[in-house]
């Protein structure tokens, strides 16, 4: 099956041309025909098959020129980076269309985006944060929204957007299309199809939380930090196998730490992405990876979700995620459009228990392979590996955590006010034989009468 049997219109078979784009993937047949008949829709697909386009298609389909200013069509996405790129696709869809395209998030500056809102739109891509802000302001209407995507939401609610989400759900208009896309199903998702979906249909090209077949994962069961180091090294060093390597840390600060120790042996060709960066960086980070300008990215799981980088030709995860489903978020960035991909993951003693997640909603085994000869062992521990040693019994250390520490005073007894509850007129009698006149200049005259 081509695009071309899926009815699609003239400038959007341009448009795909243009790209090179001619067969839809199994979640785009699919979905087209569900969205395109104004039903409720929650899509089920493994990252990296083209859930971008299985909604954006149809969408731009049925849309309509128009030239009011408040949006028809919502696109939520959980990260900045995602809003760019989605921003970026429906631009290339829409090259022989009439469209109004907008892409906000924070971290920008928000009377430049209020100004481009006021401008007019028919497609709104945003992160929850940000969108929220403008529409409790008043600074944008959702009063005309007919259709509603929310992408990659087991993320959203990951990140902490619950409470925006929830309160943008109830901005919009009662009457409107709802389409959900995931890679892997949670309870809080489930609980809220059920609150805010109308008898959606489910599409479903994969068991929530199936990897990609085209993805091979081996592992290595490594003790420490700089173990772990020293075998990226290693792996690093043969640049024509491992020539665009994504590597996943746990924090931002092993983030930075990894990076400070490839760097030095791997100048400009490494560079690092986290929450803590501007957005300029992360998007030039992006951008420089993206063009083979660099050919290893440290990253946090800030850039799982979602984004579509092109040849990667490795995943590793630096350490196991505690989440298994973050795990299926990152190793996604590999093996796309069915291409083959690698995935290697380092797991430590002390993450065992995350691994067997991981297996468990894989339903699948990880090969282990053991360390190579040329990999050093290290002794030396992060201040993280470091065991915390008990404090030997100390009588003079309290052990009463309500008793007042080093800091509390009594304090002075001219600063012991009491409240008499309300008027101390009877107390100034005492002190002065007389009321006090509060400044009443006729008080004595008053007083004769």
């Amino acid at each position: 099956m081509t695009f071309q049997d899926l009815n699609l219109t003239t400038p959007l078979l341009n448009a795909l041309e243009d790209q090179k784009i001619s067969t839809p993937t199994p979640i785009q047949e699919q979905s087209l025909p569900v969205i395109l008949s104004g039903r409720d829709m929650v899509g089920i697909a493994q990252t990296g098959t083209g859930k971008t386009l299985a909604y954006l298609l149809p969408l731009l389909k049925t849309l309509k020129y128009s030239e009011q200013k408040n949006p028809r069509i919502l696109i939520l996405v959980p990260t900045r980076e995602l809003v760019v790129q989605v921003a970026e696709e429906l631009e290339k869809l829409t090259k022989y269309i009439n469209t109004r395209i907008l892409g906000i998030y924070g971290g920008t500056n928000i009377n430049t985006q209020k100004q481009l809102v006021a401008q007019g739109l028919d497609i709104l891509v945003a992160t929850p944060g940000r969108l929220y802000d403008l529409a409790i302001n008043r600074d944008l209407q959702l009063k005309s929204v007919q259709k509603l995507v929310i992408d990659e939401v087991d993320v959203m609610l990951d990140l902490g957007f619950r409470f925006q989400l929830t309160n943008i759900l109830e901005l919009l208009p009662a009457n409107r299309q709802n389409i959900m896309f995931s890679a892997t199903m949670t309870a809080d998702v489930e609980k809220l199809i059920q609150e805010n979906f109308k008898n959606p249909e489910t599409v479903s090209v994969a068991a929530s939380g199936a990897p990609l077949e085209n993805i091979n994962q081996e592992g290595f069961e490594v003790p420490n930090f700089y173990t772990k180091v020293n075998l990226l090294k290693h792996l690093l060093a043969d640049k024509e196998t491992f020539h665009k390597v994504l590597i996943f840390a746990g924090n931002k600060r092993i983030a930075d730490r990894l990076f400070q120790n490839l760097d030095p042996l791997f100048p400009e060709e490494c560079t690092v992405i986290h929450s803590n960066k501007t957005q300029n960086y992360r998007l030039r980070s992006i951008r420089q990876f993206g063009d083979g300008f660099c050919r290893i990215l440290v990253a946090t799981d800030v850039m799982a979700r979602g984004l579509d980088i092109e040849q990667v030709s490795h995943v590793i995860n630096f350490d196991t995620p505690a989440y298994p489903e973050n795990y299926i978020h990152r190793i996604g960035r590999t093996g796309r459009a069915e291409k083959e991909g690698h995935a290697i993951l380092f797991t430590t003693p002390s993450e065992t228990e995350d691994l067997e997640k991981i297996e468990s909603l894989m339903d699948l085994k990880i090969s282990f392979q053991p360390l190579p000869d040329a990999v050093e062992v290290s002794t030396e521990l992060i201040p993280e590996e470091q065991p915390k040693s008990d404090e030997i019994y100390n009588p003079n250390k309290s052990s009463d955590e309500d008793q007042p520490g080093p800091a509390f005073h009594d304090k002075k007894d001219k600063n012991k006010k009491v409240n008499l509850g309300g008027s101390y007129r009877r107390e100034i009698k005492k002190k002065y034989k007389k009321p006090k006149t509060r400044g009443d200049k006729n008080y004595n005259r008053k007083k004769k009468k």
